[in-house]
């Protein structure tokens, strides 16, 4: 294998390790150290910061009038509505759950392609979809509750999803971005759209958190959330894009929840139950018969 390749699956696996530490590191802060909305605008500023760094000296085009409407979405979908949603998510439910949901990501992004850009869906790829979705609802539902909303880790998961639907949206949105303007800028612009659309939400709780009660532990924790989940594994993505395609990216995403809840379970954070389990498997089931069933009997 070239080493191009092999350095680009290196920064893949370490983007699938940062995000399955993620689901940890967030939910600690979040207990009792910082709000959802006021770490998404501690996150939101630290990147912002690194990536206007880091832009500085590089290639830049002059991005068109008509392309601001774009960058404003992808920042709404991108940043805003799919950090919030997914923070104030896993505040309520467990890093597995939340881990095993946000596989659900690529049969989202195939409906919505095939909804907004007219791509053909195949029969296998519905089954695929069928199933995803069964097992996400499944999960989401808890223990037979009649209204999901009940009960409080049931909406937490539903928020999850929320955030992968926005996620899905944004790579829509997002994509002939990256065609046209070089990655790091594109991110950058980004970014500084989703800040925008945060500030207002995320103030008060940023001003207000118990900041004396901060340990070096929390602060750590913060930092690597700010750092490396969102700085370095944007910076380790656009790196693996220059090599492998965007499907060999996204199929990095099936690792994420083996490490969440590997890291959960050696940490005596949570345990793992059969409907979770079940879910899983059908929604691993959904994203294989609808993105590579057909790929791996080709070859």
């Amino acid at each position: 294998m070239d080493r191009s390749i092999k350095n680009a699956h290196f920064a893949l696996l370490a983007v699938a390790l940062i995000y399955g530490v993620n689901y940890i590191m967030a939910k600690e802060v979040m207990n009792g150290f910082l709000e959802p909305r006021g770490f998404i605008l501690l996150r939101a500023i630290g990147a912002s910061i690194l990536f206007w760094i880091v832009h500085r000296g590089t290639a830049a085009k002059r991005i068109e009038k008509s392309d601001i409407w774009r960058f404003a979405l992808a920042g709404l979908f991108g940043v805003a509505l799919n950090q919030i949603m997914f923070f104030e998510g896993l505040q309520r439910t467990t890093p597995i759950n939340a881990s095993i949901i946000m596989t659900i990501n690529p049969i989202l992004v195939l409906v919505l392609s095939a909804i907004v850009l007219k791509e053909g869906l195949g029969w296998l790829k519905i089954v695929g979809i069928a199933l995803g979705a069964s097992g996400a609802i499944w999960l989401i539902s808890g223990k037979g509750e009649v209204d999901l909303l009940n009960s409080d880790t049931s909406l937490g998961n539903l928020f999850v999803l929320i955030n992968a639907t926005s996620y899905a949206l944004y790579l829509i949105v997002v994509k002939p971005l990256m065609k046209k303007y070089p990655p790091i800028q594109v991110i950058k612009w980004v970014f500084g759209f989703g800040l925008l659309y945060v500030l207002p939400f995320g103030a008060g709780q940023l001003y207000s958190a118990p900041w004396e009660t901060w340990t070096v532990s929390i602060y750590a924790q913060a930092g690597f959330v700010v750092v490396f989940t969102t700085f370095f594994a944007y910076l380790l993505n656009v790196y693996a894009l220059k090599t492998v395609s965007s499907t060999t990216v996204s199929a990095y995403i099936y690792l994420q929840p083996v490490f969440a809840t590997s890291f959960s379970l050696m940490l005596g954070l949570d345990m793992i139950s059969w409907r979770e389990a079940g879910a899983a498997g059908l929604i691993f089931l959904g994203v294989y018969l609808a993105n590579f069933y057909k790929r791996s009997v080709r070859s």
